[in-house]
């Protein structure tokens, strides 16, 4: 599971960002993550619960998740599809040169703090 490993990179990241900016207290933060990020929600939300009760700054911070949808691009027809619906080869052409354009990635959107 490592999405432990993921949540206790975000409450670091979130806990520079509040020294940085003299915040005392985090009441929520909001991630975007993409699609096929390999991110399993219900894992993360419970590693937050348990890793935010063991912090001063983030102790009850509720966790908001937006999926970003994992798009490809083709580089043969220049369009852009849902990977999910499509993978790797695209629903235009037919071709199979493209490459993920979105939906892999992760990031911190909004702290909101108290």
């Amino acid at each position: 599971m490592h999405e432990l490993g993921i949540v206790v990179h975000i409450i670091r990241s979130v806990e520079e960002i509040a020294e940085e900016n003299k915040v005392q207290s985090i009441k929520k933060v909001t991630l975007e993550i993409g699609e096929v990020s390999g991110v399993i929600h219900h894992y993360l939300y419970d590693c937050w619960k348990w890793s935010v009760e063991k912090t001063e700054l983030l102790k009850g911070a509720e966790l908001v998740i937006e999926d970003i949808k994992a798009l490809t691009y083709c580089t043969n027809c220049g369009h852009l599809y849902s990977t999910i619906e499509y993978a790797k080869t695209c629903p235009y052409c037919h071709s199979d040169e493209t490459h993920l354009y979105c939906g892999n990635e992760m990031n911190i959107k909004e702290i909101e703090v108290i």
